[in-house]
């Protein structure tokens, strides 16, 4: 048990060591720099893969404007923190939506949706598209589904994979995802 405490506060360290860089998204046209006076908020955190916050899904033209062919909503609802998007929402724009209804409370099992997720994110990028991940702030519920799809699928680690992102993005799961995904770590990289 202490080498597991252990595990799970080296997860908490990596967040807090792993200060993100400015953004380097080149705002090179107009319609973009007016876009980020309506306040935009995305970042690209690994090759196709990007999280952002709910105004920035709810801006269909910006999100096809940087090539985003499929929407992952993990906080779909009409509630506080929640994003009111659904699949009929981005049908005009020939973007392909998932949509998890999930509170970012540490209560919350968002693990039982990695492996959907992971698929969803996989068919984006196999097919040559952008996937945007996203929750009412993309700081919790969105960033967990992209450390959990690096792990899943690209063999990182939990620790590995917070880094990335987080040099990409300030992101900070709560404390029962976190613990979701250092679970997620052991089952991936125990010894055989």
């Amino acid at each position: 048990m202490a080498k597991s405490q252990d595990s799970y506060r080296s997860l908490l360290r990596v967040i807090m060591e792993t200060q993100p860089r400015p953004s380097k998204r080149s705002l090179s046209t107009a319609f973009e720099r007016n876009f980020i006076r309506e306040r935009i908020d995305c970042d690209e955190v690994y090759p196709g893969i990007f999280i952002g916050d709910g105004m920035t899904a709810t801006t269909k033209e910006y999100l096809k404007s940087i090539g985003i062919t499929h929407v992952i909503n993990t906080a779909q609802g009409h509630k506080i923190a929640q994003v009111d998007t659904n699949e009929h929402y981005y049908s005009t724009s020939g973007i392909k939506f998932l949509g998890l209804r999930l509170m970012d409370t540490p209560g919350t099992n968002i693990s039982v949706h990695f492996d959907e997720c992971a698929d969803f994110i996989d068919e984006a990028l196999n097919k040559g598209g952008n996937v945007f991940v996203h929750c009412y702030m993309g700081i919790s519920r969105s960033a967990t589904i992209v450390l959990a799809y690096l792990m899943l699928r690209k063999g990182f680690t939990a620790e590995d994979a917070i880094r990335t992102v987080r040099i990409h993005r300030d992101v900070t799961p709560n404390n029962g995802f976190l613990q979701q995904l250092f679970e997620l770590n052991i089952r991936l990289h125990k010894k055989h």
